[in-house]
């Protein structure tokens, strides 16, 4: 379908897509199977200039929004969630200095992050504060000039692979979450180390890891915003974000559509091709109808963020829980139409089927989603009586 990309936007797919097919697909199978941070992708990414995507180009970026950032991360997708995840994971650390930073702030951080020269990740998931963000531990001690960090951040993705983390911390526990501020931590600072390495079941390319804070220093100047606005932060950060989710999902499951439809028309059974059986044509008609619907509402509500509105909570869950629940759908129809076959690692939608399952989890879980569109309907509906 033509969804009016503009010309910059089509080049921008173009060039995403070629780096998918060249650099991503050929190594995707044993980046997977070593469990190996992607850095000679991260290096062809960032020499294509799409790490400067959404930054500004006063900061030294292209100066897009977030409808070029799905356009990019729907492409990766389509070859591997996981070296996506690796990319994203940078925005979604840069946005709350791109939204909320001051001019120092950004003119430290941002041109670093749009040149890949350094990659950012954003601290927000503890053990024990997970859905419940409000319920985080790590602790911001104001001393003099310095703030002094303590506390442990768990499943941080980019972990000791990036150079700057937006970490979320109270500092003042007796306001609750009013009482969260944002900091900006750089690898290096005392205090500051990375703990357990995980192993997942998917995205396996993408790194996950602790941060640990102990008696961590930082400048004063690292606040970003004010204190008491961590959460305003993170929440907005995630109203930009989501949409990226949702390009995610709508990449890998055209990727396990494509690798589907394309078996189903030379796999023989009974003496035809599978695809001329009603049962698998009408399992591929569902997954390329949800596909694009999928991807209609993504690209409908990144242009909504893009046109500067203020009410994107409930159209960005939309746009991430749809679309990654049909991800999830689409991959598991994919290795059911293959069969046997999609169930070995010798085809890639069995790594498909494992990658989707962390879209439905990871920045907020789809019933988190469902949660917030409810109450911006609640808030819709009174305001109408």
């Amino acid at each position: 379908m033509d969804y009016f990309l503009t010309e910059e936007q089509l080049m921008i797919r173009d060039l995403a897509r070629q780096i998918a097919e060249e650099r991503i697909k050929p190594v995707r199978a044993e980046l997977d199977e070593k469990e190996e941070f992607p850095h000679k992708i991260i290096k062809a990414l960032a020499q294509a200039d799409l790490f400067g995507l959404i930054i500004p180009e006063e900061y030294g970026g292209l100066g897009g929004g977030c409808m070029d950032n799905v356009i990019c991360v729907e492409e990766l997708s389509r070859a591997c969630v996981g070296c996506s995840t690796t990319y994203a994971a940078t925005f979604l650390g840069a946005y709350p200095i791109l939204l909320f930073g001051n001019k120092e702030q950004k003119e430290k951080y941002l041109p670093l992050i749009a040149t890949g020269e350094k990659l950012a990740a954003f601290a927000l998931t503890e053990s024990a504060a997970g859905s419940d963000a409000s319920a985080i531990k790590t602790e911001a001690r104001k001393e003099g000039d310095e703030y002094v960090l303590n506390g442990t951040k768990q499943w941080i993705t980019n972990g000791g692979e990036a150079d700057v983390y937006t970490v979320v911390a109270i500092t003042d526990r007796s306001k609750g979450p009013r009482g969260a501020s944002c900091f900006i931590v750089e690898r290096g600072d005392p205090g500051f180390s990375f703990g357990k390495k995980e192993t997942k079941l998917g995205i396996r390319a993408s790194i996950t890891s602790e941060l640990v804070f102990q008696d961590c220093r930082i400048p004063a100047d690292r606040l970003v915003s004010r204190e008491g606005m961590g959460f305003v932060v993170a929440m907005r950060t995630f109203d930009q974000s989501r949409p990226g989710v949702g390009a995610q999902a709508v990449g890998l499951a055209q990727g396990a559509l494509d690798e589907a439809a394309g078996f189903a028309r030379v796999r023989k059974q009974f003496g035809k091709p599978i695809i001329n059986f009603q049962a698998v044509a009408h399992m591929l008609a569902d997954m390329a109808t949800k596909t694009e619907a999928a991807r209609a509402l993504v690209y409908n509500v990144a242009r909504y963020v893009d046109s500067g509105a203020k009410d994107t909570s409930k159209v960005s869950a939309m746009a991430k829980m749809f679309p990654t629940d049909v991800a999830m759908e689409v991959s598991t129809n994919a290795v059911q139409v293959m069969g046997g076959h999609g169930y070995m690692r010798d085809y890639p939608v069995e790594k498909m089927m494992r990658d989707a399952k962390i879209l439905q989890i990871y920045e907020g879980t789809n019933q988190i989603q469902r949660n917030v569109i409810g109450q911006e309907l609640n808030k819709e509906y009174g305001r109408r009586k």
